[in-house]
């Protein structure tokens, strides 16, 4: 896969295909591969939490998720052909672990809906292996998580967690999880599991999901998207007159 930067923070160039097939021929080898997917608010608070900028600069596979930092990506010069969505790559993944026979392990959200994604994820794809799933709320006894993980026999962790607490969790405890490939994903639990709604197809493929996400929860988005979307304007507009003055 190519490797671009942008605005400071290294991104992989790849189709949703090539990046189900890396990472499935890396855990095919058995060789540890760290995942993280970027989008604009990660982009923006990279800029002031160090600790998060260094979880995501040491993964193997940093997918581009959100579609403004695919038009960022444009604007800069960059020819990114696709965004490779977080949502859309664990279910790729789920179905590459269900052929090839990789136990996964699903960690994050509540009680309910961790339960409720193992088992849909079963009854879409019966030939899956779950060792596993905890809920999200462990702070203060992460060790034993850990190891409770570790032990499971996973090849593949999933880690649905909110920014930055699963970059962190996820670069601290890497070595000691035993698996072959971990992602954090979000708030993708939350979709499997039918507790929210994602954006129609139409409004996936304008970028517009954001703004669907904006309609249902107005009062808590708007705030969070007028603060990041201005300063990720911002930061681009200054990348951009760099650009051209050189």
């Amino acid at each position: 896969m190519k490797r671009i930067e942008v605005l400071g923070c290294p991104l992989d160039v790849a189709s949703m295909d090539e990046t189900v097939s890396f990472i499935s021929e890396r855990v095919s080898r058995r060789e540890f591969t760290q995942h993280v997917v970027v989008n604009v608010a990660k982009l923006v608070n990279m800029r002031t939490d160090p600790q998060l900028a260094a979880s995501v600069h040491c993964c193997d596979v940093i997918n581009i998720d959100g579609m403004g930092v695919v038009w960022g990506a444009r604007v800069l010069g960059h020819d990114v052909p696709e965004r490779v969505t977080g949502v859309d790559l664990f279910d790729r993944l789920l179905g590459e672990a269900a052929l090839k026979g990789f136990p996964v392990y699903f960690l994050g959200a509540t009680v309910d809906v961790v339960q409720a994604v193992a088992t849909r994820s079963v009854m879409q794809y019966p030939r899956l292996i779950v060792a596993g799933h905890h809920h999200g709320y462990f702070w203060g006894d992460e060790e034993a998580i850990v190891k409770r993980i570790q032990a499971s026999g996973a090849r593949m962790l999933f880690v649905a967690i909110t920014s930055p607490k699963k970059e962190k969790f996820i670069n601290q405890w890497k070595a000691a999880l035993g698996v072959d490939f971990v992602m954090g994903v979000g708030g993708t639990f939350d979709v499997v599991a039918g507790k929210v709604k994602r954006a129609p197809s139409w409004m996936q493929r304008a970028g517009l999901e954001w703004l669907f996400r904006l309609l249902q929860e107005p009062r808590r988005m708007f705030a969070r998207y007028l603060v990041t979307n201005s300063k990720f304007a911002l930061m681009l507009g200054e990348a951009w007159v760099r650009r051209q003055v050189r």
